[in-house]
């Protein structure tokens, strides 16, 4: 990031992509589209500083580094379902890291995206049955 956005966080995500370093901007740019169209339905926020795509809960997340870009998948489930995909890339818990040199595979972006939407849709789907399962009907 630059300096003055460490200073101010970014208001949206418009503001955080202008202030990433130029390298990364581009890459980050092409992940947000990719996420937006395998997510049609979900918000785009800021969030813990950095952009962060919303449903039914926190979906998945990015960010600039000086020296990498990280992809935050938030689910180890789900990491350990494409672990042999991302082989190529550095990977801590929930995190993947990559570079404008090596950015992550558009299919693969959309396959785990979409996957993280089934795990809410199952995630609220059971929340709202066991919600309900008090009511006498």
């Amino acid at each position: 990031m630059k300096k003055d956005q460490q200073q101010k966080p970014a208001k949206n995500v418009d503001e955080y992509l202008a202030a990433a370093p130029e390298e990364a901007r581009s890459v980050l740019e092409k992940l947000r589209k990719t996420i937006r169209s395998a997510a049609p339905n979900a918000e785009e926020v800021i969030s813990y500083q950095i952009p962060t795509f919303k449903y039914h809960g926190p979906l998945v997340f990015f960010a600039a580094f000086k020296n990498h870009c990280s992809f935050y998948v938030v689910s180890k489930p789900i990491m350990e379902v494409f672990s042999s995909e991302l082989r190529p890339f550095d990977t801590s818990g929930t995190t993947i890291h990559f570079s404008a040199k090596n950015p992550l595979p558009v299919s693969l972006v959309k396959k785990i995206v979409k996957a993280r939407i089934e795990e809410n849709d199952a995630r609220v789907k059971n929340t709202a049955f066991h919600g309900r399962s008090f009511l006498r009907f």
